[in-house]
């Protein structure tokens, strides 16, 4: 939010109030070194002092509110750790209880009987009753001075600091004489006049005052609306300045020959007529690989809408034009499943598909990895082992990446290189739909390839919510199917906190259906984590020949299971899954002809976000808004840098709440980059000098998708 300067640099031990050890514990607990960080550690809300809440209706539980009423009483209860000051304080509507466990004797000596006090706090409930511990208490007659604050900030803090006075109070008595002092030339401000009067923002030296200590709602509205642009922006500015350098810099293999392999697989081999959907997105990637630019396009697809036929297709083209393709995936189950799948495909073609894991024997690594040189295997399926570096093409053309968000982009970038002359075509593949907002954050910068529509022939999936209360119906129902010659999935949930627990539960589980199912009119099979991959392969190849009715499994069949006979899918404690999670698993069946059913099993008693995750999946096939609701539910992950999980770090942006926000940042930073690509002008060097001092030591791992 600054360019950083001589003073905005300076060590917070030499601020007023702070010194060496406090300085100390905000760097542990909180990363707070410079005055920079002190100033760009905003408050996380405020106290409105002029909002008083009525006893009676202060009853959300968790929520910080202001309540206004005579103290009745207090006392001292208890003894040793379980001493606490209790108090009453009451307003017309009714009574809330107060207690403290900390400063106890301070608290005493300065309370009133009978006076009126504004009270702050965070409700809480105990035996049925709602009350507040440790709330700020202030006398309601105090005078309002000129000095006044109608909003009071509220700063984050932990139990170590909060013993050391650097609460929400102590923090204030910092913050307020450091924001009054603050001098205004060590601001610089980079945003140009025209932007701001644009969207009515206030000067960064002003927006820094605001953001701490605003007036009134109108200021404090003003400075995050900045804050919140400005994280957006330079985001985007970030990202759209890396795809318009790609497309003006970046050469590629030309793709110009449409040829026999692909004319052939498409006369004679295509197992179904394309979707519109599919022929709209393989011109695209057609045109893509015929520009002489490198291709970096995302391919986003639900389960089961068809993106394998795609890249295969755009791997025919790759070797019509003399280029051998590499395959990533995430596990060996994925890649053993794409190997067949393709190699199948083009049974009859002189196309070479060969496979690459870590289960692949030395003798035959050691040929394969020649072959592969010399140009004798066209297109190499592989795990992880792809990426090492004696695996070397005689000349790769186009890498895709399979479930892309598994891979750590330092791992996609070793694929990236196996480029002799010029880096290959990255086409990466995704089978969880990503919600628009979070895809101009995180992949701003790629092309986007969408099928929206599944294969002819394919059903829905019905899918129905299940409580305990119905599990004869469901048994019964599952009889039924295996009676049509259809097979079965059960599913528990692994949980990494508890994995030991869920092998349980999957063992219980299996030891029940037994006696719902048994020998030999009924065979079940068991695939979890703990197995080896040899003991998997044997379950799984079992389940595929139809050997087993039924598969009860974790959720290592979340991916790269391909039965087209297998019809149901029964996930137990459904609530413990992600939404998409659930929609993955869901994926695994609906891939043959027949009607296929996910069966959601669950207690009675639901939270809000599992009841909303089981609504969705009961409502929706649609990966799209499924993937919106999952957004709204989980919050986004990092963008930046090489980490591929957790939040974004915004301040004050979310994705969510400011998608409006968000469009307005992204459309402000194409025009201008369209004016200016390089940040040369007059009016843009204050947005150059911002991004070169904030990002100098940033990792953008764009080019490699």
């Amino acid at each position: 939010m600054f360019i950083p300067g001589s003073y905005l640099t300076g060590k917070i031990e030499f601020v007023k109030g702070i010194g060496p050890a406090k300085a100390g514990l905000l760097q542990n607990e909180l990363g707070i070194y410079l005055i920079e960080d002190l100033l760009l550690d905003f408050p996380i809300r405020y106290l409105d002092r002029t909002k008083i809440t009525p006893i009676a209706e202060a009853k959300s539980e968790g929520e910080y509110v202001q309540v206004k009423g005579i103290l009745k009483d207090f006392r001292v209860m208890g003894q040793g750790r379980g001493r606490r000051l209790v108090a009453l304080v009451s307003d017309d509507t009714g009574g809330m209880e107060l207690v403290w466990f900390k400063s106890i004797e301070w608290m005493v000596n300065h309370l009133t009987r009978g006076m009126e006090y504004v009270v702050n706090g965070r409700v809480s409930r105990f035996r049925n009753q709602y009350n507040m511990a440790h709330p700020e208490m202030e006398a309601a007659s105090k005078k309002k001075t000129d000095s006044f604050q109608t909003f009071i900030p509220v700063y984050r803090s932990t139990e170590k600091l909060t013993k050391r006075g650097l609460d929400t109070k102590g923090r204030n008595r910092i913050m307020k004489p450091l924001i009054a002092e603050l001098p205004r030339d060590a601001f610089k401000e980079y945003l140009p006049d025209e932007l701001r009067q644009k969207f009515r923002f206030a000067d960064i030296y002003e927006t820094t005052r605001m953001i701490h200590y605003p007036m009134n709602q109108k200021q404090l509205r003003i400075a995050e609306n900045r804050i919140i642009f400005e994280e957006f922006f330079f985001v985007q500015l970030r990202l759209i300045k890396q795809y318009l350098t790609r497309k003006r810099d970046l050469k590629g293999h030309v793709f110009e020959t449409v040829g026999d392999y692909f004319m052939t697989f498409y006369e004679e081999h295509l197992p179904f007529e394309l979707t519109g959907a599919q022929k709209r997105v393989l011109r695209e990637i057609r045109r893509d690989m015929g520009t002489g630019k490198q291709m970096n396009r995302l391919l986003q697809g639900d389960v089961g809408s068809g993106k394998t036929i795609v890249a295969l297709l755009a791997a025919l083209l790759a070797r019509d034009n003399g280029f051998q393709t590499a395959l990533l995936a995430p596990t060996e189950i994925l890649a053993q499943q794409h190997f067949e799948s393709l190699t199948q495909l083009t049974e009859g073609m002189k196309y070479q598909v060969a496979i690459l894991t870590g289960k692949t024997k030395t003798a035959e690594r050691k040929e394969l990895l020649r072959m592969l040189r010399i140009g004798a295997i066209d297109l190499l399926v592989g795990t992880h082992a792809l990426l090492e570096d004696r695996v070397q093409f005689e000349e790769i053309g186009l890498a895709i990446i399979d479930e892309q968000h598994r891979f750590g982009v330092a791992q996609r970038a070793k694929l990236w290189k196996k480029g002799k002359r010029l880096p290959p075509h990255v086409l990466v593949m995704s089978a969880t739909p990503i919600p628009r907002t979070l895809h101009m954050t995180t992949y701003g910068d790629l092309d986007v390839s969408v099928i929206d529509e599944l294969p002819p022939g394919r059903k829905p999936i019905r899918t129905l919510h299940k409580t305990e209360f119905y599990r004869s119906d469901v048994i019964k129902f599952m009889k039924q199917e295996i009676a049509k010659g259809r097979q079965i999935y059960v599913v528990y949930p692994l949980i990494e906190e508890s994995e030991s627990l869920d092998l349980e539960d999957l063992n219980n589980g299996y030891e029940k259906l037994l006696t719902f199912f048994p020998r030999p009119d009924y065979q079940i099979g068991v695939v979890h984590g703990r197995m080896t991959p040899d003991e998997k392969e044997k379950e799984m190849e079992r389940f595929s020949r139809g050997t087993t009715h039924i598969l009860v499994s974790t959720t290592v069949i979340e991916v790269g299971v391909n039965i087209p006979n297998a019809a149901v899918m029964v996930i137990e404690n459904a609530n413990r899954f992600g939404l998409a999670q659930l929609h993955q698993l869901r994926g695994r069946v609906g891939r043959g002809s027949y009607q296929s059913y996910c069966i959601l099993m669950t207690g009675n008693k639901l939270g809000d976000d599992a009841r909303t995750r089981i609504d969705t999946m009961v409502r929706t096939n649609d990966g799209f808004e499924i993937a919106e609701v999952d957004l709204a539910l989980r919050g986004p992950g990092k963008v930046q840098g090489t980490e591929q999980s957790g939040r974004l770090n915004f301040r004050k942006a979310d994705l969510i709440e400011h998608k409006h926000i968000l469009k307005a940042a992204r459309e402000t930073a194409k025009i201008i980059l369209e004016e200016d690509p390089d940040l040369e002008s007059d009016k843009h060097r204050g947005i150059k000098a911002y991004l070169e001092a904030r990002h100098k030591s940033a990792e953008w791992w764009g080019r490699i998708s």
